[in-house]
């Protein structure tokens, strides 16, 4: 059958299932293939806490989104065009988001009366006319999967199991996507199993074959790939980007990585990362609690490593005494938050960006810290970078924001040229400094007020360290309320002294006459961007800003919000920055506050944009 092939500028697709159903799985080779043809796109995977929730139920639902495009997108997209939904749980749960004429492709054969009563359907939604506003497949997609497979060497349960690659198979053939990278990688995957392999190739092929020859789908969509600036790209994730930033920080200062950690959701890939390098000279050591973790840490930064510890807010509250010890010592750390819902256990594979103040104030005593914030899963190797860049040059403990929309989502990602990476070699204390040959280890360095760094076991560099007040550049312990007055007063000045050492803030005004200022901080910025977009696009004038650096700000900050006469605040938290921002700027900011454990949709921000428009 010769089928139509219609074009596209866009797609969003959402695969949801029960926990077990592999959608990550399923979604995660979707976007694989999608990169390899050269789309841009965003994803947004999301998943219970729970190891197996119950099954068929709306708390056990695991969904994958992906938008892909023929030109740049910067969000997983506000509404998906097409569901695939393995069973009534997925397609409940997912309902509510899609627009009319979405297609719905499900598996009836997940549609039992058992199964439907579990979720709350008093009837078969696909027989009673609930969903005539979409496009509805009803396909047995189980069956199917087991009939391509009869005759193969496994069970009935595992040809089961091998229904979401029928599915991907589908939607592969469906989208025009390429098939040898997902059969190469279920080789790879399943290589001590041929039987498995063979089952989930095999199915794989199958659901493509389906697609070809059903007259259920009688048109193919094809997504043109992006232009994009030229070069060597690859798909990567935001926990990824972070891991490969604080390798290339560790080759480019010539120092060992200690990553001292303990697992929690959603930092754990970065440990299980890192740990697959040691032949860059990368040390993990995952510690029996938090505390173990980032003191190992701190000892590794004392003997001359680059120094990171990783985790999400609730490990940042057990470290902070840690914290605290790092900016007494001003010793270079890097403090990892991947941010999530709370408080306390809260939402764990869900995301937020509720840490900021934590990280800018949970210490006890005047123990301020450098922040830096990722803003999209690729810009996570950047701001890898810089903050190591910070800690390094100033002897300092910084905190590196991110959360996990950024640390699971993707996106196409440049590899860089590393000899381009900026040059971050320190030099230890060789010789002592003080005026009759003694060592000085708070004798500072003027420009960056950074004290001198000595590797323990340097003859004559001898030095006391501990969470008492240090005297003045001799470190001895003072009980001297002048001295403690110094060394808070200079602890805090070389802080804010970082500020002539980072980019302006940069604004996006295309017209130069907005009157509108939207300033944004971490993963806001993608649904930030295309919600601007879409305003301009709609006849308004709009500025944007976006802040990497949030302690201490920009030095041009101020006059930036001051040239506005709205300053808009959207964040995933009740309003953090914009506590900040009033606080330091006297700027009377308007915040956009949404903690629902997911990104923004750009819709939304947009009415809200255009709200403060008008009102202006």
């Amino acid at each position: 059958m010769t089928k139509q092939v219609q074009q596209l500028d866009r797609v969003i697709i959402r695969f949801a299932g029960d926990s077990g159903d592999g959608m990550q799985l399923t979604g995660s080779r979707f976007t694989s293939e999608t990169a390899a043809f050269g789309n841009d796109l965003s994803t947004l995977p999301d998943f219970p806490a729970e190891i197996r929730a119950p099954a068929g139920t709306l708390p056990g639902v695991s969904a994958f989104q992906l938008h892909f495009a023929d030109h740049e997108i910067t969000t997983p997209g506000d509404a998906p065009n097409v569901l695939v939904a393995m069973n009534p749980a997925a397609l409940k749960a997912n309902l509510k988001d899609l627009p009319p004429g979405a297609d719905i492709i499900v598996n009836t054969d997940e549609f039992t009366k058992r199964n439907l009563a579990k979720v709350g359907y008093e009837s078969n939604p696909l027989e009673d006319g609930s969903l005539d506003r979409y496009q509805v497949h009803a396909l047995p997609l189980t069956s199917m999967t087991v009939d391509a497979l009869e005759g193969l060497d496994i069970s009935k349960k595992d040809a089961e199991r091998a229904k979401n690659m029928f599915a991907l198979g589908l939607l592969s053939w469906l989208y025009s996507r390429p098939t040898e990278g997902t059969i190469e990688f279920l080789r790879r995957r399943f290589a001590k199993k041929p039987a498995i392999m063979e089952a989930n190739i095999k199915a794989f092929q199958a659901g493509w074959s389906f697609g070809e020859t059903t007259e259920a789908f009688s048109v193919q969509y094809e997504v043109k790939p992006a232009p994009m600036p030229a070069g060597t790209y690859r798909n990567i994730t935001g926990n990824l980007a972070l891991a490969y930033g604080l390798i290339a920080a560790s080759r480019r200062s010539g120092l060992p990585l200690f990553l001292g950690s303990y697992p929690i959701t959603p930092a754990s890939d970065i440990l299980h990362e890192l740990s697959k390098h040691k032949n860059f000279g990368v040390r993990t050591f995952q510690a029996e609690d938090e505390i173990a973790g980032i003191g190992a840490a701190l000892g590794a930064a004392f003997g001359g490593a680059l120094a990171v510890t990783t985790t999400s807010g609730p490990g940042v509250a057990l470290k902070t005494e840690t914290i605290g010890l790092a900016v007494a010592l001003e010793l270079p750390l890097v403090i990892c938050d991947i941010q999530r819902g709370g408080p306390s256990t809260g939402l764990p594979t869900k995301t937020e960006q509720a840490d900021l103040l934590q990280a800018m104030f949970g210490r006890n005593g005047e123990a301020p810290a450098p922040i830096v914030a990722a803003r999209s899963p690729g810009d996570c190797f950047d701001a890898a970078l810089e903050a190591c860049r910070i800690a390094l040059k100033y002897r300092t403990p910084v905190f590196l924001l991110s959360d996990g929309y950024l640390a699971n989502g993707s996106e196409p990602w440049r590899i860089p040229d590393t000899d381009a990476l900026p040059d971050l070699r320190v030099e230890f204390a060789t010789e002592p400094n003080g005026p009759n040959g003694e060592f000085w280890p708070y004798l500072r360095d003027p420009q960056t007020l950074a004290r001198p760094w000595a590797v323990p076991g340097t003859p004559g560099l001898e030095h006391r360290i501990g969470g008492l007040e240090k005297a003045d550049r001799t470190g001895t312990v003072s009980y001297d309320p002048d001295n403690h007055d110094l060394m808070v007063r200079t602890r805090a000045a070389k802080i804010e002294g970082i500020a002539r050492d980072i980019p302006l803030l940069e604004v996006e005004d295309p017209t130069g006459d907005a009157r509108v200022l939207v300033l944004g901080w971490g993963s806001t910025y993608g649904p930030i961007g295309a919600a601007c977009r879409a305003v301009r696009d709609a006849g308004f004038t709009v500025a944007q800003a976006h802040l990497r650096h949030l302690n201490p700000f920009p030095a041009n900050t101020g006059e930036v919000l001051r040239r506005y006469d709205k300053v808009l605040i959207p964040e995933m938290n009740l309003g953090q920055l914009a506590l900040l921002v009033r606080a330091k700027y006297l700027v009377d900011a308007i915040g956009y506050n949404r903690v629902r454990g997911l990104p923004f949709k750009a819709v939304e921000l947009a009415e809200a944009i255009q709200e403060v428009i008008k009102s202006v």
